[in-house]
């Protein structure tokens, strides 16, 4: 029993000083992290980056949580890419449209480059991406980079079945969107898209340009009436996954890799789910009675033509920025046409 006692004593008085010896050794702290997004927590988008924390907490064994606040609860749509910065959220989920002018690069993607899906307006911004790797989003950690399928214009009341009848219409529209909209005859009207459903109901703005997933994910089939699926003009929105640059680098390596790794297959995810929320959203917009407004080759044409001058435009914009700009649109067209 002596002898017990001893070595339990023994045991007690070095275990201090091995732990300091080899850190390693002792306990892990569990590192918690906060992701902030503006989405409602019903929308698929939503549910993707919940699971996305989820995962992170599962493949580092429990070392790294991430508690998830979604509907913009943490910061808001607009302020979600500074919150980051700043440190508000860890990490952070929103669109760089909401920031125009902020990302002069990355907003090449969203161009009317004619996008048909999600899963290609994906692949095209994580190429761009890599391909010019901006300073414009070094002052957080990339975690990936996403787009939504064709923006088309949707509006209440009033069809659109030809270029003129965009004339007059106030839609809601923000970054390169509201470029088309206004290229297109219409007003553009920048909002949050949470504010967008009141505003389109109470005859503020008369619809908006989005993707048709959005008729569901935000409801937005029950304020709106017609569809002009105008895929010639279609652009896309490209969504960010951000984490705070230092949080991120004071990570063990060993979770940074496998937080990249992560990374790598949700953004695939991410991609296929705007395509299957399109399908959703076709479905909840017909159910509720609406119509979709095709365009015959002519009209198309005119459609086509007209946003020409936004993506003109746009490579003088980023000339006069100091960039290429000719280079950076040529390489997103030359993506984005290897792909569809």
């Amino acid at each position: 029993m002596k002898k017990k006692c001893m070595i339990a004593l023994t045991i007690f008085l070095i275990l201090p000083a091995f732990c300091l010896i080899f850190p390693g050794a002792a306990m892990a702290k569990t590192i918690k992290l906060t992701y902030s997004s503006f989405l409602p927590p019903s929308h698929i988008q939503s549910k993707l980056a919940e699971a996305w924390c989820k995962e992170v907490e599962k493949r580092t064994n429990g070392d790294v949580q991430v508690q998830f606040f979604p509907g913009g609860t943490l910061s808001k749509a607009k302020q979600c890419y500074d919150g980051v910065v700043e440190g508000v959220s860890d990490v952070g989920f929103s669109c760089l449209a909401y920031s125009r002018g902020r990302f002069p690069i990355m907003a090449a993607i969203d161009l009317p480059l004619g996008y048909t899906s999600g899963v290609v307006a994906t692949k095209v911004a994580n190429i761009v991406y890599n391909e010019f790797q901006p300073k414009e989003l070094q002052d957080t950690k990339v975690m990936y980079l996403h787009g939504h399928g064709p923006g088309l214009i949707h509006t209440a009341k009033k069809p659109v079945r030809k270029l003129g009848d965009m004339k007059g219409l106030k839609l809601r529209a923000t970054g390169n969107s509201a470029a088309v909209v206004k290229a297109l005859g219409g007003t553009p009207v920048a909002m949050p898209m949470p504010e967008s459903y009141q505003s389109i109901q109470k005859g503020v703005v008369s619809g908006g340009a989005y993707p048709l997933e959005t008729n569901k994910g935000w409801k937005m089939g029950e304020v709106v009436d017609y569809c002009t699926a105008d895929y010639v003009a279609a652009y896309t929105t490209t969504f960010f996954v951000v984490m705070n640059k230092d949080k991120y680098n004071s990570l063990p390596k060993k979770h940074q890799k496998t937080i990249n790794e992560i990374n790598a297959e949700w953004l695939v995810k991410h991609g296929q789910a705007w395509d299957d929320s399109d399908t959703a959203g076709l479905k909840f917009f017909l159910n509720q009675g609406n119509q979709i407004i095709g365009l015959d080759a002519k009209e198309a044409a005119k459609w086509k033509k007209a946003v020409s001058t936004v993506i003109d435009g746009y490579a003088i914009t980023l000339n006069e920025k100091g960039f290429e700009g000719q280079k950076i649109i040529d390489f997103t067209k030359k993506t984005l046409d290897s792909l569809q």
